[in-house]
C-alpha cells in the first residue's frame, strides 16, 4: 500500500512541477505576496504634510513645532498665521492634521500647570489619521516630559510596547503571512489535484488502477502537505534572516500547529477539487474560500472588532486559529499550552473535512 502511495505522490510532484501552470501557482503567488505585504502594503503612514499654528512665542512651543519639523513621517509642515487657515487646510484636503499650540504653552509648563496641544484631524482618512495623531502625541508627550523636569507632571503618558518595541509593522506583517501563503498555496494545490485530473481524461485511468479511495485521498493531500511545508519554512527564513524579525518561541510547537493546520487546509482542497469538474472550478473555489478565510483572520482586522455572531463564525475557519500561533510563537513564545488551545481547533476541522471529502471522492469514484 505504501509503495502504491509514495508512487502517486511523486506522480502528483511531477505533474504540477512540469505543468507550467503548476510551476506558476508555486512559485508566483508567494514571491508576489512577499513584495505587497512586506514592502507595498505598510502599517506606516509616511509622507504626509500637516499644519502647524503656533501661537506661543516661549521656547516650549518652539520645540514641539522643531520636534514635527525633524519628525520623518512628515514631508510637508506648513506653518500657519491664524486660526481661520484652520478649516481650509483640513477642508480642502491639503493636510491631514493641524497642531494648535496655545498662547499659553510656555507660562503654563513653567508654573508646572497643565497644558494642552490641540490635534485637529481629517476623519476622512480615519485609519491614517489615528496613527499621526499617534506620531504626534508622542512628540509632544517627549517634549512636555523633558520640559517638566523639576516639576511634578500633570499629564504626561510613558507608553512602552511589549513584544514590538519599535512598531515594526513588518514584525507583524511577516509571521502572519507564514499562516497566509501557506493556506493559499496548499489549497490551490489540493484544489487542482483531482479536478486535473477529470480535465485531461486521466481520471478514469486513475480509478482502473490498483490505488483504493483512501490511497488517493492520501496521495492526493501530500504535495499539500509538502508545498505548504516548503513555504512556510521559506517565509520563515526570510522573516528571521531576511528582515531581521527575532524568533523567540518553539520552532517545534509551530511546526506541530503547522502540521494540523495543513491537513484541515488539504480537506477543505479536497472538497473543492471532489466538486469541481475543471481546473478553472478548482481555483474559483479556492479563492471564494480563501478570501473570506483571510479577512474573517484578525489579519487585516481584529477578530474582536467583528460582531459577536460573526467572532462565532471565525472559528470553523483554519487560518484564525493558526494565526494566533503562527504570531504569538515568533513575537513572544507562546506557551505550549496556548498553542494547544490553538491547534484543537484545527484538529476538529481536519477530523470533519477529510473524511467529508473522503466520502465524496468515494461517492464520485462509485
Amino acid at each position: 500500500m505504501w509503495h502504491r502511495i509514495v508512487s502517486l505522490i511523486i506522480k502528483e510532484m511531477l505533474a504540477i512541477w512540469r505543468d507550467p501552470k503548476g510551476r506558476a501557482v508555486i512559485l508566483v503567488p508567494p514571491l508576489l505576496q512577499l513584495v505587497i505585504f512586506a514592502f507595498a502594503m505598510t502599517m506606516e503612514v509616511r509622507n504626509l504634510d500637516i499644519a502647524v499654528l503656533n501661537l506661543d512665542t516661549g521656547n516650549r512651543g518652539r520645540e514641539v513645532e522643531a520636534g514635527i519639523l525633524g519628525a520623518s513621517p512628515f514631508d510637508d509642515v506648513i506653518r500657519l498665521q491664524s486660526v481661520n487657515q484652520i478649516r481650509e487646510m483640513i477642508d480642502g484636503q491639503r493636510v491631514i492634521a493641524v497642531v494648535h499650540i496655545g498662547q499659553d504653552f510656555t507660562r503654563r509648563i513653567e508654573a508646572g500647570k497643565s497644558a494642552d496641544v490641540q490635534i485637529i484631524l481629517d476623519g476622512r482618512k480615519s485609519n491614517a489619521s489615528q496613527i499621526v495623531n499617534s506620531y504626534l502625541s508622542s512628540i509632544i508627550s517627549r517634549v512636555s516630559a523633558a520640559a517638566y523636569a523639576g516639576h511634578e507632571t500633570p499629564d504626561v503618558l510613558r507608553v512602552r510596547h511589549w513584544f514590538n518595541p519599535n512598531l515594526e509593522y513588518t514584525w507583524f506583517t511577516l509571521p502572519g503571512l507564514v499562516a497566509t501563503i501557506t493556506l493559499l498555496t496548499t489549497i490551490i494545490v489540493t484544489a487542482l489535484s483531482v479536478a486535473r485530473e477529470r480535465e485531461l481524461g486521466t481520471f478514469d485511468q486513475l480509478l482502473v488502477s490498483p490505488l483504493r479511495p483512501l490511497e488517493i485521498v492520501v496521495g492526493k493531500s501530500a504535495p499539500g502537505l509538502i508545498f505548504g511545508y516548503l513555504h512556510g519554512t521559506f517565509f520563515i527564513l526570510v522573516a528571521i534572516f531576511g528582515f531581521k524579525i527575532p524568533f523567540a518561541g518553539s520552532l517545534f510547537a509551530l511546526y506541530g500547529s503547522m502540521f494540523f493546520y495543513l491537513l484541515a487546509v488539504i480537506g477543505i482542497g479536497l472538497f473543492i477539487s471532489a466538486i469541481s469538474a475543471t481546473q478553472q472550478q478548482a481555483i474559483l473555489g479556492a479563492f471564494v474560500f480563501a478570501s473570506p478565510a483571510v479577512l474573517l483572520s484578525g489579519f487585516m482586522s481584529p477578530v474582536e472588532n467583528m460582531p459577536d455572531w460573526m467572532q462565532l463564525a471565525t472559528q470553523i475557519n483554519p487560518l484564525r486559529h493558526f494565526l494566533v500561533v503562527a504570531q504569538g510563537v515568533f513575537l513572544k513564545d507562546l506557551p505550549l499550552f496556548e498553542v494547544a488551545r490553538n491547534t484543537f481547533p484545527l484538529v476538529l476541522i481536519a477530523t470533519i473535512t477529510l473524511p467529508a471529502s473522503a466520502w465524496l471522492l468515494r461517492k464520485k469514484v462509485s
